[in-house]
């Protein structure tokens, strides 16, 4: 019986996500055609690869064998795409994640981009929260997950992408009175800001601990996209990313406030698993950069 590069890769697919419906979600297909894939694989190689067992699918010995030359397979497959610089032979699908600042900002660009140069490969899209994105690469839910740092834990796939900086805002009619910041004034209002563990949020609370005084009041948020709709309706002050308020900020709606400390700039990276991930993954994440940079050179 001959080997089919489908059978391949739906071995590999299911090997790294453990599960037969998961794999076949992953490859667009039906779990009975991943399974009768992989039957037609172990017959023509002689034996079982994966356990069927209750509780989660597990390698064979001949599996844990097979696994690093069927992933220098479709490594080989690959190659031979790029060595033929066609990226139209290319098929399959990228499960993106990105952080709020980058839907609002470039990511738009970056689907029309991956569109031109990959054409069969789809993009499935999640947004979220860094750490949440992260948990999800972990999980291996995503395969490229652009995100924010700081990061627990390094990936063998890391691209640096841009960075943007944080602006402490406030509705132009409260700028009128409250134009420079110090650490006593910023308690006198309420204080849009990023979710709880997030760097921003730590460091702003870091900030006003290390200066005593009356307790802020905090508004921390998983959705900036609100933290800018309260702060134009004139609800308090707001520490948020440049780029998410760039647009208000040149109608006059928001202004800008001169402040004695602001948070770091927030980093973004590309990642994704090097060792597992297709050949594709890390050409977006390339493509990602550029983009990015392209962004940020904008007038």
């Amino acid at each position: 019986m001959a080997l089919t590069l489908k059978q391949i890769e739906t071995f590999v697919t299911v090997a790294d996500l453990r599960s037969f419906s998961r794999a076949a979600d992953r490859l667009a297909t039906t779990q009975p055609n991943v399974s009768s894939r992989i039957a037609s694989l172990e017959t023509a190689l002689g034996g079982a690869l994966l356990t069927r067992d209750t509780g989660p699918i597990r390698l064979t010995e001949l599996g844990e064998r097979t696994l690093p030359r069927a992933r220098d397979v479709l490594s080989s497959r690959d190659a031979l795409i790029a060595s033929a610089g066609s990226q139209r032979l290319y098929e399959g699908a990228i499960r993106l994640g990105v952080t709020e600042v980058i839907a609002a900002t470039w990511l738009s660009d970056l689907l029309d981009a991956l569109r031109q140069r990959f054409p069969n490969v789809l993009v499935e899209l999640t947004v979220g929260l860094s750490s949440e994105l992260s948990a999800a690469l972990s999980a291996r839910e995503l395969d490229l997950a652009l995100q924010n740092g700081p990061f627990r834990e390094r990936m063998t796939g890391e691209q640096a992408l841009d960075h943007c900086d944080m602006v402490w805002v406030a509705p132009a009619d409260l700028a009128r009175d409250t134009r420079e910041l110090d650490q006593a004034t910023l308690r006198q209002h309420p204080i849009l800001t990023h979710t709880r563990g997030s760097r921003p949020h730590q460091q702003i609370t870091e900030f006003f601990a290390r200066h005593p005084g009356p307790r802020p009041r905090l508004v921390p948020s998983s959705n900036l996209s609100v933290c800018i709709e309260l702060l134009l309706n004139g609800y308090g002050i707001a520490c948020l990313p440049r780029p998410m308020v760039a647009a208000h900020l040149a109608t006059g709606a928001i202004v800008a406030l001169d402040c004695e400390w602001t948070p770091d700039n927030l980093e973004f990276v590309a990642r994704f698993d090097r060792d597992t991930a297709p050949g594709y993954v890390a050409i977006a994440a390339d493509i990602a950069s550029s983009v990015a940079v392209a962004y940020g050179s904008k007038p």
